[in-house]
């Protein structure tokens, strides 16, 4: 009953999907309608992804430093190094740039040394005032070297500001106003106006500009997201058209996929829009990943079709077939493969849930419309003709699954040798393996961006920027000299650290103060000693509302001071020690009675978030593996059956955690979506062979010997087609220029090429090997699931009594 139950129901549904051709097919038209108009709120990500959850103490850290001193990543940087700048004309043009960027509504302060104020003390009163650093209306070639020589030996304070420590590049800084910085304001301004504005800069003077700073990467950065989307589409779409066109030699067939995974991809766009979604570099890969994951769905379909219409000729009976045999098990592979990224919603990570949601939605979307649209559009088309059957008789095939019979039936022992060094030395890879937190490394290598990002960092010793938060604890508290000296300390410290830059924070403005005093000799740039203290102090003081020069370092009550250091693209063990240093000076400088210290900023936050992310995403698929192994007790109710399940798709995942090991690509949020993913496909093959074994069982009476031998040939040809088409399909990443994504599609690739051979060739073995302790009727009790019917004539009968 329960056998004829399962047949029952997808009798059910298999004459609901014929009798309601147009009634379906009317449905999926006003569905794909209804979400191509949820198109419109579709919103590209504006923001670097934050790993962290909410209320983890470091996201917390980073809200106050946020809320005291407001966004940190509206500044722009132009550098130049080029001897001529300091020319008449070029200078006047670099000027000329400056002041046209800081004209328009987005920018609040443009800073160049065409613009550049100094400090001076005032005569009438005991503070201090700004005054141009150049002051002549008319300059020529001679005057600004002298310029140049007074701004690089005569004014330490603006050395990393605005002239590299090596002093050979100079440049200019382009503050956005904080409220647009994470909004679309911020893209259109920096493509349609600073961008074309550097572009003429460069072809007047003919002098190359360095552009960068975190609002110039993060647009540059999602304009490439938007434009691989496009990319990533149609190259999935040629590649597995053109694979199953290879396969199957009919151009009806390969239209019909494609016009199915078509609207599957405008399905998931129209979920990104209906839950209004960001598309960031991981949900930009999900159309691709349902034209991928699509694709074997329709060729199990068609395929099934084309062996019944071969097998009987009866159109009707081998559609109703393909709904009633197929469709179950190609229901649980795509539950199984959805369960892979479900996991994702686990996490704590926004970032991932929204990847999981929308990539488990669309997954059983895909398997809806493979159901639905591939038996209706066959219903109304002739029969297929002898020439589009012809590639179920494919020589090569043939070839492939008696070499796998064979290799089973009389290379077990090799197989498990191979098996045992490849898992030893993917446990040696294993070992190798880093991990890494790097903002850029995922960045494309070739962009313009890219090698200004590697420019800023050679000269001015650092780009990502780490910020160290004090509170003093009391209000007016920063200006006290005894603070000042501690936090001098600390940034002579910082500066003898090889990865940081020289820091930047009140300090530098009290020295600052002090040279100006002594009539801006530079000698005098240091802090006031006691007996200075009084009036040095006071002058910095009562110049703070006029210069404005504190506000960017200390807090309006002077009780929280900033010290803002850049850092180096870094491995992620050197930032821990480097991490670990500075958190032990810190302790030894600042008491904690007395004082409270953070470090925070953009890139240690996400450096931060890394390390949360891989342990949560250890735990993903630590739950994938758990659920799945679940869902296989629950179809097969056999634990051991479980056991001989898990080993064929573990081992590939091991080979590939192996292979990074070897190759140095490290453990990072791209590379380690690999195992989840992997594993939620490379399982459902194991549920074709051991769901077409069981149905073997039975029909030859628990020989266990035939039944592996005919599940093998049965299912081989069609794994072999599905992995080709994975394996293919996820190589298409490889052309992004992002790393990452490069890492996903390369290493899941291999892994699922590993997954195929590993349930042709191990699984199969391990059931033949174990046979008396796995196979028989106890240890394979009635499954919760008919995955696959017993046989036809079982199946005619269901048939019958259905209509009966």
């Amino acid at each position: 009953m329960e056998k004829l139950f399962s047949i029952g129901f997808w009798s059910a549904v298999a004459r609901f999907i014929l009798r309601n051709r147009t009634l379906i097919i009317i449905g999926i038209i006003a569905a794909t309608v209804f979400f191509g108009m949820q198109w419109k709120n579709m919103r590209f990500t504006y923001t670097e992804a934050n790993l962290l959850p909410d209320e983890h103490p470091y996201n917390i850290e980073y809200q106050q430093f946020l809320d005291t001193f407001g966004e940190e990543g509206n500044l722009i940087i132009l550098g130049v190094k080029d001897s001529t700048l300091f020319q008449s004309k070029q200078f006047m043009a670099w000027t000329k740039l400056s002041k046209d960027i800081a004209s328009y509504d987005e920018v609040e302060l443009s800073l160049s040394v065409g613009n550049l104020q100094k400090l001076e003390k005032r005569k009438d009163t005991a503070a201090f005032h700004l005054v141009p650093f150049i002051s002549d209306s008319v300059l020529n070639d001679t005057k600004l070297q002298q310029y140049k020589h007074e701004l690089l030996h005569k004014l330490p304070f603006y050395e990393g500001l605005v002239y590299s420590p090596n002093k050979e590049s100079v440049r200019a800084a382009i503050y956005l106003k904080k409220d647009i910085v994470n909004t679309s304001v911020r893209r259109d301004f920096i493509i349609n106006v600073l961008i074309p504005r550097i572009k003429a800069f460069e072809k007047e003077t003919n002098i190359k500009v360095h552009t960068s700073g975190m609002p110039y990467i993060r647009t540059l950065n999602s304009q490439n997201i938007i434009d691989e989307i496009g990319l990533f589409i149609g190259a999935a779409l040629l590649v597995t058209s053109l694979i199953f066109f290879f396969f199957f030699r009919s151009f009806r067939a390969t239209f019909i996929s494609l016009i199915t995974v078509i609207i599957g991809v405008m399905w998931s766009f129209g979920v990104l829009g209906l839950l209004h979604y960001e598309i960031t570099v991981l949900t930009a890969l999900i159309p691709p990943l349902i034209i991928v994951i699509g694709i074997p769905n329709c060729i199990f379909l068609i395929n099934k079709y084309q062996q019944e219409i071969k097998s009987h000729g009866n159109q009707a009976k081998s559609l109703q077939r393909v709904i009633t045999k197929v469709g179950n098990a190609t229901l649980m592979t795509n539950v199984t493969t959805a369960s892979g990224f479900a996991t994702f919603i686990l996490t704590n990570s926004k970032l991932l849930k929204e990847f999981g949601i929308v990539a488990s939605i669309n997954i059983l979307a895909i398997f809806l419309l493979s159901l639905f649209i591939i038996p209706i559009v066959y219903s109304y088309m002739a029969i297929p003709k002898y020439k589009h059957l012809k590639h179920l008789n494919k020589e090569w095939i043939g070839k492939f699954v008696q070499w796998m019979e064979r290799m089973v039936r009389e290379h077990r022992i090799a197989i498990y040798i191979a098996t045992v060094i490849l898992l030893c030395a993917s446990i040696v890879g294993i070992y190798n393996i880093k991990l890494s937190g790097s903002l850029i490394e995922d960045m494309p290598k070739n962009t313009e961006f890219f090698k200004d990002i590697k420019f800023f960092e050679k000269e001015y010793e650092g780009i990502m920027p780490i910020e160290i938060m004090i509170n003093t604890q009391r209000p007016k508290g920063v200006m006290n000299l005894a603070t000042l000296k501690r936090m001098d300390e600390l940034q002579e410290f910082l500066e003898e650290i090889p990865e940081l830059s020289k820091p930047l924070s009140v300090v530098d403005l009290v020295k600052y103060s002090k040279q100006a005093y002594y009539n801006e000799n530079p000698e005098y740039y240091q802090l006031p000693n006691s007996q200075e203290r009084a009036f040095i102090l006071s002058y910095a003081k009562s110049s703070t509302k006029s210069t404005n020069l504190l506000s960017s370092y200390v807090d309006s009550t002077g009780q929280y001071a900033r010290m803002t250091v850049f850092l180096k693209d870094t491995k992620t063990e050197r930032f821990d020690r480097i991490e670990e240093d500075i958190r032990a000076k810190i302790a030894k400088l600042f008491p904690e009675e007395r004082y409270t210290v953070a470090i925070t900023g953009k890139a240690f936050v996400f450096e931060k978030g890394t390390k949360y992310l891989v342990n949560n995403l250890l735990l993903s698929l630590s739950l994938a593996i758990l659920l799945i192994a679940l869902f296989m007790a629950w179809m097969f109710r056999s634990v051991k059956m479980i056991l001989v399940s898990l080993i064929p798709n573990l081992l590939p995942l091991l080979i590939t955690a192996g292979i990074m090991g070897f190759t140095g690509v490290p453990i990072k949020p791209s590379t380690i979506l690999v195992f989840s993913i992997a594993f939620g496909i490379s399982v459902d093959d194991t549920i074709h062979f051991l769901a077409k074994y069981r149905q073997e069982l039975i029909t030859h009476n628990w020989r266990i010997k035939r039944s592996v031998y005919a599940a093998l040939k049965e299912t081989g040809v069609s794994m072999f087609y599905t992995s080709i088409v994975l394996f293919f399909g996820f190589s298409v990443f490889t052309i992004s220029s992002f790393g990452g994504t490069v890492a996903l599609g390369a290493l899941v690739s291999i892994t699922l090429l590993f997954a195929m051979l590993s349930n042709l060739l191990l699984l199969p073995s391990l059931l033949l090997s174990l046979e008396r302790n796995i196979a028989n009727k106890q240890t394979f009790k009635k499954p919760a699931i008919q995955i696959l019917t017993a046989n036809d004539d079982e199946m005619e009968q269901g048939e019958e009594d259905e209509e009966s």
